[in-house]
């Protein structure tokens, strides 16, 4: 998926962020997506760096014997390697592991990687120099992005092709893409005026080990999920206005007696966004009793998508903080113990019911796109043109709509339910986080479509009622609209209003104008507000 923020716009130099290992915000992270940020690594984090990273060299000036260390790896661990081969261990390790395949991740997204691999690393229990750490950090503050092909984890253990790909730029090796131009990793680095890094005891497995990958993508996904859920919002409270729908369902006190948090928020923010509307005013006291229920129920469905992205945005704000490297050093005890922080199953879950709410939040919306288009149901006029017949409308936008979300529904099946043996049944249930992640940028790529085509939709429909305002909050989004597309007045080549209505939801533009109320209700975007 291409996204609003695979390179920065600006030509100011970016703001410092400085990160607390076990502490990044949601807000921080959405930011480093963004690239609006310089990483720098809070100096409090270097002593428990540091402290592990002795305990390692104590292992290996002693040659106890500790996996990962000086053995060989996965169903190799019972394999003692020498002292004078513990570099080239390290980068054997990075150079066999390198088996990506497919397109190459965008560049926000190894961004991301590249700040969460560093916040790891620096949690203290990875046994890794801090100028690894530093090199890391180096990399994105640079605009140096390894060529990390999207295709070959299976979330344990770890994220080990695509890290491996990204370690292989650290050393030289691989591509990497800098200004713009793919080169030789080796011509990146000295374009960035950067420098290969030699790999010290544990370094290699300590990059190759971790969720980074998996979280970075379901993050991307997460991010992308607030801004179609606040355009769903949005164009949902515009369809109640076009068609006249009943603001009743919307009561405060129908949800409070449920007691949804997500439901209370959503029913909260559209009798915000609608407070003040001459078109609600006009038929307050009408005879229609019930909507359909993707207008009745949008508290009740687009509630339990907020609740659901509001546990997904939990579980991956503490991955990404996460030490989920293998062995882990603890060195106030000076022990080294393998675990299995590697398995990403809460990623492959947060990813699973993200992708849920993409599925919910476009289906509900190509429903009601299709009410719009229902003169029997909407009372406007046949698929929202006024010379039916010789003109179609929007007949065929809402094909488009019905085709992408169902579409989504195939891709929302659970991930996290298969699992394939690998490594001769050493690693015998796997996550499968990875692939669970990645597609969530399709998923919302999709949404965004059929929740853009919507809110055109329902704008048009809108203008049916004139001279009749809706509320102050509505006009302001239906002028936003009106600056990318215009009113349908005859056929006209559609494509390029639905890619303009398209960026209208990816780029967060639908809650950029709305009070802290409605805005507050996203999970990473009300944090920064």
């Amino acid at each position: 998926m291409t996204t609003p923020h695979s390179a920065s716009q600006s030509t100011q130099p970016h703001p410092t962020l400085t990160l607390h290992p076990g502490d990044v915000s949601l807000a921080e992270l959405r930011r480093i997506y963004r690239g609006e940020v310089r990483l720098a690594m809070a100096d409090s984090a270097w002593a428990d760096v540091r402290a592990a990273q002795a305990t390692v060299q104590q292992i290996v000036d002693t040659d106890a014997v500790v996996y990962g260390i000086n053995t060989g790896f996965g169903k190799l661990a019972n394999t003692r390697i020498p002292h004078d081969k513990l570099a080239e261990l390290q980068r054997n390790l990075v150079l066999s592991h390198s088996v990506g395949t497919g397109r190459d991740l965008p560049a926000d997204t190894v961004r991301l990687i590249l700040a969460t691999k560093a916040v790891s690393l620096a949690r203290g229990h990875s046994g890794v120099r801090p100028e690894l750490i530093e090199a890391l950090l180096a990399l994105a503050n640079h605009g140096v992005t390894p060529c990390i092909p999207a295709k070959g984890s299976v979330g344990a253990s770890g994220d080990l092709a695509p890290l491996a790909h990204l370690s292989c730029t650290l050393i030289g090796v691989g591509e990497a893409i800098v200004d713009g131009r793919r080169l030789p990793a080796v011509e990146a680095l000295a374009h960035a005026g950067l420098k290969p890094f030699e790999l010290g005891p544990k370094e290699g497995l300590a990059l190759l080990n971790g969720t980074q990958v998996s979280t970075a993508l379901a993050l991307a996904g997460l991010f992308a999920a607030e801004d179609a859920f606040a355009a769903g919002l949005v164009a949902g409270a515009l369809s109640l206005e076009a068609i006249k729908g009943s603001v009743k369902p919307f009561d405060a006190r129908i949800h409070a007696a449920r007691g949804q948090a997500g439901q209370i928020a959503v029913a909260g923010a559209v009798r915000e966004l609608l407070a003040g509307s001459e078109i609600v005013d006009s038929h307050r006291e009408c005879g229609r009793v019930q909507d359909p229920y993707s207008i009745r129920c949008q508290p009740q469905v687009m509630g339990a998508c907020l609740d659901n992205l509001r546990h997904a945005a939990r579980v991956l704000q503490i991955e990404a903080n996460a030490a989920s490297d293998n062995p882990l050093v603890f060195s106030e005890q000076g022990d080294v113990v393998s675990g299995g922080n590697f398995h990403a199953e809460p990623v492959a879950f947060a990813a699973d019911i993200i992708a849920l709410a993409l599925a919910e939040i476009g289906a509900i919306s190509e429903r009601r796109l299709a009410l719009l288009l229902d003169t029997g149901l909407s009372g406007l006029p046949p698929f929202l043109v006024r010379d039916g017949g010789l003109h179609s409308g929007f007949m065929i936008a809402q094909v488009t709509a019905a085709a992408l979300a169902s579409e989504n529904k195939s891709l929302a099946h659970p991930s996290s339910v298969d699992s394939l043996p690998t490594s001769a049944n050493q690693e015998d249930h796997v996550s499968m986080a990875t692939y669970g992640a990645r597609r969530l940028g399709d998923m919302a790529e999709n949404t965004a479509v059929v929740v853009g085509i919507e809110a055109m939709a329902a704008a048009q429909g809108i203008e049916f009622h004139r001279p009749l305002k809706s509320s102050p909050l509505i006009e302001t989004e239906l002028a936003r609209i009106r600056e990318r597309v215009d009113f349908v007045e005859v056929d006209r080549y559609l494509a390029p209003d639905i890619e303009a209505m398209k960026q209208w939801v990816l780029q967060g533009d639908a809650g950029a104008g709305w009070p802290q109320a409605v805005r507050a209700v996203l999970p990473a975007q009300g944090e920064a507000g």
